[in-house]
């Protein structure tokens, strides 16, 4: 099929899902290990995934045609999902500013990097992380650095009560403990 008719974006920004794209004018803050899981993915792509599936697509191309070939159309569908993720991952590492939490030192004020015990008005606890938005992973207890959470936790101290829009509404979050940990 020639490529005419096909619709393909050279534009990484415009595929990824709202939680990933950086808003504008915003630092690309990251943990080093954080760091270090998107240089070891990217290392794995362009040194091992990628090989594999171009000598996949190489030898299918050889098999002649390729309007039915099974190995062909999906091995170069899966080139392009790796060359658009080495790209995503080239530009994010690029911008990437990494920052070490256990730099903050005994700190009791809330930056990046720092882990924050909050209590809401029942009493219950939660524990967050605040790091980069490659990183962010709520099943973890990590929260990007540019979510309302962490907006509202940024430059607070122990013993503060913060105010955040959350999607049930505006919630009130009393910060009981500040750490900074190293994040793995």
């Amino acid at each position: 099929m020639s490529k005419a008719f096909v619709r393909e974006s050279d534009g990484d920004e415009e595929e990824l899902e709202p939680s990933l794209k950086l808003p504008a004018g915003v630092r690309n803050y990251i943990t080093p290990a954080g760091h270090a899981r998107l240089k070891n993915e990217l290392e794995h792509l362009v040194k091992r995934e990628r090989p594999q599936v171009v000598e996949v697509v190489a030898w299918a191309a050889s098999n002649g045609d390729r309007s039915e070939n099974g190995d062909y159309i999906y091995g170069k569908r899966r080139l392009r999902e790796i060359d658009r993720r080495i790209r995503f991952l080239t530009k994010r590492l690029d911008i990437a500013e990494v920052v070490d939490p256990l730099r903050q030192g005994n700190n009791d004020q809330v930056f990046f990097g720092a882990r924050v015990t909050v209590a809401d008005g029942d009493g219950s606890e939660n524990t967050y992380t605040i790091v980069g938005v490659d990183e962010a992973d709520a099943s973890r207890g990590r929260i990007s650095w540019v979510s309302p959470l962490a907006r509202a936790l940024i430059k607070a101290r122990e013993g503060d009560t913060i105010r955040f829009q959350s999607p049930v509404g505006i919630r009130e979050l009393d910060i009981v403990e500040v750490a900074y940990l190293p994040v793995d």
